[in-house]
């Protein structure tokens, strides 16, 4: 890979993109299961069980309310990133994953933008998202974007037993 190479982002075209979509989520929620148990000895879902569940729920990350979008590095898919409504004046922000080999070269934080960006368009005043505590990297960039800490929302997906090992945030949008 070029460390000039240019990040593009753009939205998920279906049905063209699926096998990208699943890749990358795969890849997301199988590395932080991984890290999951390394850190803290267990881990929350079955990576693939999860995709298929998204991949059948698709439409919650689609315009009007949501949006699922995707960074390419010299025609790869190498990042993704998705939005969806948690009602019509909070949107949620859910999936970010950039693939390792492609870190530190600007595909978080232009996913991230773009999210933000799309939030806004949609007519969201604030925009939420649950990390692991063990992501401080997502954190950084997160705060560098203006998200706060706050408490754990009604409307988390995580099951309670693991929302000890979660941050929880949120911006103005």
């Amino acid at each position: 890979m070029n460390t000039n190479s240019i990040v593009e982002i753009r939205d998920a075209q279906l049905p063209t993109d699926i096998d990208a979509i699943k890749q990358l989520w795969t890849a997301y929620l199988t590395w932080g299961n991984d890290k999951m148990q390394m850190h803290y000895g267990s881990h929350p879902h079955n990576p693939e069980e999860t995709v298929q569940q998204d991949i059948e729920m698709i439409a919650k990350f689609l315009p009007p309310n949501g949006r699922l979008m995707i960074a390419f590095i010299d025609g790869k898919a190498c990042g993704i990133g998705c939005l969806k409504s948690i009602n019509e004046e909070i949107g949620e922000i859910k999936r970010m994953y950039v693939d390792p080999s492609f870190r530190n070269i600007g595909a978080g934080r232009a996913i991230l933008q773009a999210l933000l960006s799309a939030a806004k368009e949609t007519g969201y005043k604030k925009v939420r998202l649950d990390s692991p505590k063990f992501m401080e990297a997502a954190h950084s960039l997160y705060r560098s974007f203006g998200f706060n800490d706050i408490p754990v929302y009604d409307e988390v997906e995580i099951p309670a037993a693991f929302r000890q090992y979660l941050v929880f945030m949120e911006v103005d949008v």
